[in-house]
């Protein structure tokens, strides 16, 4: 059986989430991206406190497609250091979880 994650992301504009979830999907190294509406984010980096608006991404994939999928987030992020958090599915609906199998299935490396 197949594990199956919900990652989440966070990037700077709608327009760049939109670029990023478009190339996810094609790379197939995942079934699924929701861009959510903008939301402000709170933080400490470098010593000072920022707040931002950012546009979340939930991304649904598998546990083989994940390495892929992290390195593609890693190289088109514009951020230094983006967030990239993997959310392990305890249940899901069977046809469901068979079709992102389904959608990463060239991402066995």
């Amino acid at each position: 059986m197949n594990d199956f994650l919900l990652v989440l992301t966070n990037l700077p504009d709608s327009a760049a989430a939109q670029r990023l979830a478009q190339h996810i999907i094609e790379s197939r190294a995942a079934a699924c991206v929701n861009q959510l509406p903008p939301c402000t984010s709170t933080y400490r980096w470098q010593d000072k406190i920022e707040t931002v608006s950012e546009v979340p991404l939930l991304i649904k994939t598998s546990s083989i497609a994940y390495p892929r999928l992290e390195a593609l987030i890693r190289a088109a992020h514009p951020y230094e250091l983006p967030e990239i958090i993997a959310v392990p599915l305890s249940a899901g609906l069977p046809d469901y979880l068979d079709w992102v199998s389904q959608e990463t299935h060239l991402c066995k490396e």
